[in-house]
């Protein structure tokens, strides 16, 4: 019985490695999505897609491990919680990559027309957003609902700096038509780059249930002390 408790114990520690695994590409799509954009590297975009497939395959792994875990440990508690954690935590993940190779997209479109203008705010949206990614996996391993919390709040900061950007590219628009497809795309970025905060924010609200067994989402933040 003791051997059959190591060895569960090992997996759960395994799938917690997983899960950092996949949460280091995505943090590499998104850096790598963005760099690209910045520099204008139309190469760099297309590995940013192409690596997409390892993040796919990587969630399907965890899927599997987490299945297994489930049937054969019959876990309970807080085992049962972080396994059915972890398998809500990774659709966030792939989707917040998918997001990555969108901006990816996007960035070898506008590489091909002479830029709009100096990326600021962009930069620093994609920052704000991958820093939130990687808190959030952080807070998961450490079982931190309070840093989770913590991470949560910060997702009003991308959407104020979304709305600012919005704006800024509507006053391009608006003084020079031409200028209308290329703003779009501009607008498109940033807002994948803010869909990657709210997967961020999914991933936390996971975490506080995982620990606490409280649900946080649609407004539950507030009543949850």
């Amino acid at each position: 019985m003791e051997r059959i408790e190591r060895h569960f114990e090992r997996e759960i520690e395994r799938l917690g490695s997983e899960l950092l695994r996949m949460g280091g590409l995505v943090e590499r799509a998104i850096d790598r999505s963005v760099q690209a954009l910045v520099d204008r590297d139309s190469t760099l975009a297309r590995q940013v897609i192409a690596d997409d497939e390892a993040v796919d395959r990587l969630e399907n792994e965890i899927d599997l491990l987490c299945t297994d875990l489930l049937a054969l440990r019959q876990p309970i508690a807080r085992d049962l919680r972080t396994i059915t954690t972890a398998l809500k935590i990774t659709p966030d993940l792939e989707r917040a990559a998918d997001h990555a190779v969108n901006i990816a997209e996007r960035a070898v479109e506008l590489n091909a027309e002479p830029p709009l203008k100096p990326l600021i705010d962009i930069p620093r949206l994609a920052g704000l957003a991958r820093d939130m990614v990687h808190d959030a996996l952080d807070a998961f391993v450490r079982r931190d609902a309070a840093a989770a919390r913590a991470i949560i709040a910060r997702d009003r900061a991308v959407d104020r700096l979304l709305e600012q950007i919005f704006r800024e590219l509507l006053s391009y628009m608006l003084e020079d038509p031409h200028s209308i497809t290329r703003a779009m795309r501009l607008i498109f970025i940033a807002k994948y780059f803010e869909r990657i905060g709210d997967q961020a924010t999914n991933v936390c609200e996971m975490v506080v249930y995982m620990v606490e067994g409280r649900v946080v989402k649609h407004g539950g933040l507030a009543s949850a002390g």
